[in-house]
C-alpha cells in the first residue's frame, strides 16, 4: 500500500509543472507568472488579502483575509490503517464568508470501521458512526500585504453523535470545544509557512467528565509557478496528558480548472502505537463569487 501511494505522489508531482503554464502565459517568465497570480488574489480595489497555501488535512475555515461572498464546498474521503482494523472516512463541508475577514463553516464527518488482515475473532473495535456536527468561525485580525503575513483567531464546536451501535441512546454523547490561533507567512512568491494551534476540550454528557489535549500543526508548502498547484508537508502534533502523537502528512494540490481543485494527502505516524499508514483526498469546489 505504501509503495503504491508513493508512486501516485511521484506521478502527480511529475505532471504538476505541466499545469503551470497556459497558452496565453507561455511568453511570460516564471517571476511574471507568479506576480500575475498573486496580483489577482491581492487586488487593491478590495480589502487586503495575502495569498497563502492552505493545509489539506487540518484545513482552515475559509481563506485567511476572506472577502465577503467567498464560498467553498469540500468532499473528503480517506482510509486509515490501524493495527487491527481500518477506518474509512468521509466528510462533507461548506464554508463561506458573510462579511470581510470572517469565515464560517459547517462540516459533517463519517467513519466506517472495517476488518483488515490483522483482525481477529472476538476483537473489540469501534462502531461506525456519523461522528459529529462541526460548526466553526475564523476571524483574520491582521492582514499585512507588506509583510506577506496573516494572523487569525477561530473556534470549532464539535457536537459528537453516538455511534451507530447505540445511536439515539443518546443522540449526542459529548461536545468538543476547540479555540485556535493561525499564523501564516509567504516567503517570496512560492514558499509558504503556516502554524495552527490550540487546545481541544472534550465534555462527556453521560459522565459529565472532561478531557483535554493540545494541538500544534505546522506546515510548509511550495506553490508551483503561476498556478494554485502546490506540494508540501503538514505535521500534526497532539499532546494528551503524558502522551505525544505526531503524524507527517506529505501532500499536493492540483488545480483541475478555475473552480475545482484536488488535494491528495498521505499520513505517516512517527509512533505506530495504534495507527499505521493513511491516505486522504479532498475535492474542492469554489463556485463563482
Amino acid at each position: 500500500m505504501i509503495r503504491s501511494c508513493v508512486l501516485i505522489f511521484l506521478f502527480i508531482g511529475s505532471i504538476l509543472p505541466l499545469y503551470s503554464q497556459t497558452p496565453d502565459t507561455t511568453a511570460l517568465t516564471n517571476q511574471q507568472l507568479d506576480e500575475k497570480y498573486i496580483q489577482e488574489i491581492e487586488e487593491k480595489k478590495q480589502p487586503s488579502k495575502v495569498l497563502h497555501a492552505e493545509p489539506l488535512y487540518i484545513d482552515l475555515i475559509r481563506d485567511l483575509g476572506a472577502r465577503k461572498g467567498e464560498k467553498e464546498w469540500n468532499l473528503g474521503m480517506g482510509i486509515t490503517d490501524n493495527l487491527t482494523y481500518d477506518v474509512y472516512e468521509m466528510l462533507i463541508e461548506y464554508e463561506w464568508a458573510p462579511i470581510n475577514r470572517l469565515g464560517l463553516e459547517i462540516e459533517v464527518p463519517f467513519s466506517i470501521i472495517g476488518a483488515n488482515s490483522r483482525s481477529y475473532n472476538g476483537e473489540k473495535r469501534p462502531s461506525s458512526s456519523m461522528e459529529s456536527l462541526k460548526t466553526a468561525l475564523q476571524w483574520s485580525f491582521l492582514v499585512s500585504e507588506k509583510n506577506s503575513t496573516s494572523l487569525a483567531l477561530g473556534y470549532i464546536n464539535e457536537l459528537e453523535f453516538s455511534d451507530f451501535g447505540s445511536f439515539g441512546n443518546p443522540v449526542f454523547k459529548g461536545n468538543v470545544y476547540n479555540p485556535f490561533f493561525v499564523a501564516a507567512k509567504r516567503w517570496g512568491n512560492n514558499f509558504h509557512t503556516l502554524l495552527y494551534t490550540g487546545p481541544a476540550i472534550e465534555q462527556s454528557f453521560r459522565s459529565n467528565g472532561w478531557e483535554s489535549r493540545y494541538e500544534l500543526h505546522s506546515n510548509v508548502h511550495y506553490m508551483i509557478t503561476g498556478t494554485r498547484n502546490f506540494v508540501g508537508i503538514e505535521v500534526n502534533k497532539e499532546f494528551h496528558k503524558h502522551d505525544f502523537d505526531m503524524i507527517i502528512r506529505p501532500q499536493m494540490r492540483l488545480e483541475i480548472n478555475k473552480h475545482f481543485m484536488l488535494g491528495i494527502v498521505g499520513g505517516i505516524p512517527v509512533y505506530r502505537e495504534n495507527q499505521r499508514f493513511s491516505m486522504f483526498t479532498r475535492l474542492i469546489w469554489e463556485p463563482g463569487h
